[in-house]
């Protein structure tokens, strides 16, 4: 009998570990096809201070230029700041990586009888890659990554969930690679 109760206690340990997980790390890709040559198109991203293509983003300081480590600061329309470092930059690939190291909080939120800061994007460990590949006289531009969303534990509030995370990173890469085909097809 005492083998059952162990036994019994056993699985709802395993069961109760399964259903307490924290966050799952998310992806996000849009891409865009662009009718110009992709010269065109990475001019007009390839520098790392430069997101004037990005309808968000108000201004940009950068430190280092195109070279790797290079530190970027975003000022958004609203006033908050995303901080970016350079990972990788591949001028003959069209082609560049960063990741998110810091951002500014938008707003803070009680959850759970704490006092939670949402961030200016609602994720965590934020790293993307942006491409242009010629397709004849047109660029096929890819815009990828991957991230957790901002609030760690379990159970996060709205503000910081995947939906949350997923949308608004969608949004951003959707918004800007469609603001670079307007500006690009000019």
């Amino acid at each position: 009998m005492k083998k059952n109760y162990w036994f019994v206690a056993l699985l709802f340990f395993f069961a109760s570990a399964v259903s307490a997980h924290g966050p799952v790390r998310q992806k996000a890709e849009q891409e865009i096809t662009i009718n110009a040559p992709a010269e065109k198109v990475w001019a007009l991203i390839k520098d790392y201070g430069d997101m004037s293509w990005l309808p968000e983003v108000k201004s940009v300081t950068v430190d280092k230029g195109n070279t790797k480590g290079s530190i970027r600061v975003l000022t958004l329309q609203n006033g908050e700041t995303i901080t970016e470092e350079l990972k990788k930059y591949d001028e003959s690939k069209m082609s560049y990586a960063y990741k998110i190291t810091d951002m500014s909080t938008a707003k803070t939120i009680t959850h759970a009888g704490a006092e939670e800061k949402v961030p200016a994007l609602p994720v965590d460990n934020y790293a993307a890659s942006i491409e242009v590949e010629g397709a004849g006289n047109s660029a096929v531009v890819s815009w990828k990554a991957g991230y957790y969303r901002a609030y760690m534990n379990n159970n996060p509030p709205a503000e910081m969930n995947e939906e949350a995370a997923n949308t608004a990173v969608n949004s951003v890469l959707k918004s800007g690679l469609e603001n670079l085909k307007a500006l690009a097809e000019k």
